[in-house]
């Protein structure tokens, strides 16, 4: 059985998502989703479990009564010390494959967030962002989040 997030990994995702609300009720074109909650790409025989993510309003239809049904249009992983290989390799490998336009992987340790676009598909290391920084969606015109807000009691 794996063992429940830390409580830190929800601290940061509550920041984030926050984050997102905050942009989505001035700017509302989607919706957004946080684990628990299960999405099934296209050929991956097993639904995986994101941490955040994002669908756009015209695209909301892949929201299902029991799944998301397709690929969101962000995705957000928030690194654990159980699962930190698990989320850079294998998930990020089904996001690419499944044509997750845009996936970030957020490190507590590091305290980074980092940002990937996919091209041509596979993903492309937009930027790496640290403290100090702001972590900017390519995919999403005016989506950003200071890295500052992410891991403020670091």
């Amino acid at each position: 059985m794996t063992p429940p997030p830390r409580t830190q990994h929800q601290r940061i995702s509550v920041r984030i998502v926050d984050r997102l609300m905050e942009f989505l009720r001035t700017q509302p074109i989607g919706e957004v989703l946080y684990a628990p909650v299960g999405v099934r790409l296209p050929n991956q025989p097993v639904p995986l479990q994101p941490d955040i993510l994002f669908i756009r309003r015209e695209r909301m239809d892949i929201i299902g009564d029991d799944y998301v049904e397709g690929a969101p249009d962000l995705i957000i992983e928030i690194l654990s010390p159980s699962n930190w290989l698990y989320d850079r390799r294998e998930k990020m490998q089904a996001y690419q494959e499944g044509g997750v336009a845009e996936y970030w992987i957020v490190d507590p340790r590091a305290r980074t967030v980092e940002v990937y676009v996919l091209e041509q598909g596979a993903y492309r290391l937009v930027g790496q962002y640290g403290l100090g920084e702001v972590a900017q969606s390519p995919e999403i015109a005016d989506f950003q989040v200071p890295v500052d807000e992410v891991f403020p009691e670091m």
